[in-house]
């Protein structure tokens, strides 16, 4: 287990992540950049977009408020793409059984560091994964899921939202003017999750473009706007 550090990119303290690699499938590692927290109340998986792959995504939301998330209580874990996978992943990796059975590994890993509740977190095509994941692993190993900034028009139909057993929180931007993630899509999502056992949207607004509007430095990344976003997220998590 060796540390390494990521850039932070929005404002917040420099925080180490140890980095772990996990055998899952014959032949296959998952490698995770674990930001831990000091008392943790929960633990939560974190599924960059784009790619997945965590050395061409560094900009992405969820790589950038990890430590955030270990400073408010929740040990972070940004799931990297696996072995077989490195060069990025695809919707049928994301939507199918080896992700949830790589998801597995890394879940079991952060029951043996901490006996606390194990959250699913993914933005943009990382929603795909998460939610995949917390239906296939369902209750109890998953305790629940947040979706943000997904990509309702651009992959999310291949997962049964419906088959949700966990309680599922939607976090969308008003002011994401990505095409694949229309805030209306978020709104509809919380229609079809009808075995959730609570669900939750948060709308927010704002934000600053800096990239192509689809990708982490905008309002589709909650660029300037994180706390917005995590501080929420985790009261959601401490209350469920």
């Amino acid at each position: 287990m060796a540390l390494v550090w990521l850039a932070c990119l929005s404002p917040c303290s420099a925080w180490a992540q140890e980095r772990t690699e996990l055998p899952t499938r014959p032949g296959v590692t998952e490698t995770v950049f674990v930001s831990a927290a000091a008392k943790p109340f929960a633990s939560a998986i974190l599924f960059p977009g784009g790619s997945g792959a965590v050395a061409l995504t560094r900009n992405n939301f969820l790589i950038r408020v990890a430590p955030r998330f270990a400073a408010a209580g929740v040990t972070a874990a940004v799931a990297d793409a696996p072995s077989d996978h490195a060069g990025g992943l695809d919707t049928r990796y994301r939507a199918g059984p080896d992700a949830a059975d790589d998801m597995a590994a890394v879940v079991s890993m952060l029951q043996r560091r901490a006996a606390v509740p194990v959250w699913l977190i993914g933005t943009s095509r990382g929603s795909i994964s998460a939610a995949n994941v917390a239906v296939r692993l369902g209750p109890p190993r998953i305790a629940g899921v947040v979706l943000t900034s997904s990509v309702w028009t651009g992959g999310m139909a291949a997962v049964p939202l419906g088959d949700l057993r966990v309680p599922v929180m939607i976090v969308h931007n008003h002011d994401d003017t990505c095409r694949n993630s229309p805030f209306e899509g978020a709104e509809s999502a919380m229609a079809g999750l009808t075995a959730a056992p609570v669900r939750q949207l948060l709308a927010v607004s704002g934000g600053t473009l800096r990239s192509n509007p689809c990708e982490a430095m905008s309002p589709h990344g909650y660029l300037g706007i994180e706390d917005q976003v995590v501080s929420p997220i985790v009261a959601w998590i401490k209350a469920h």
